[in-house]
């Protein structure tokens, strides 16, 4: 499982014209899943993300975590984060899990982030969405689960 986790002013999601999610001060989610993803998979970066200490404190250095700061997560489906370029000049995505496996563990992650008391919003699964986002910082870093 991949996570590309940008720190966020403010984000949204937007699908056939309508604003479908949006979130002010926390997370924008880029979430990728693949085959062998698990729950494990899962629970690794659930604990990683609302963990993860890149807010500022009083004294200007990232030691808060979402948790601490009261942010929210935005957060979309990405399977194009499995796209292989290696070969060609066009992505392979044969490493990304099947949609229908990927939808329930991608509702199992934003379910296991709600359990934590976050508020989390979504884009759709499976649908065309256009994403905007304020970056903070620009703070933006990958996460990958240990099988991934």
């Amino acid at each position: 499982m991949k996570v590309v986790l940008q720190r966020v002013k403010e984000s949204s999601v937007t699908v056939n014209g309508e604003i479908v999610g949006q979130i002010e001060k926390g997370y924008m989610l880029l979430v990728g899943i693949t085959h062998e993803d698990t729950e494990a998979d899962l629970d690794y970066l659930v604990e990683k993300i609302i963990h993860l200490r890149i807010f500022e404190d009083e004294a200007g250095k990232m030691n808060e975590s979402l948790l601490q700061v009261g942010g929210d997560i935005l957060s979309i489906s990405q399977f194009t984060l499995y796209g292989d370029t290696k070969k060609g000049r066009r992505p392979n995505f044969m490493s990304a899990a099947k949609p229908d496996i990927a939808k329930k563990l991608y509702d199992q992650f934003n379910e296991k982030l709600r359990q934590k008391g976050l508020q989390v919003e979504t884009g759709i699964f499976g649908e065309m969405m256009d994403v905007a986002l304020v970056n903070d910082g620009p703070v933006t870093l990958i996460l990958e689960s240990p099988t991934a």
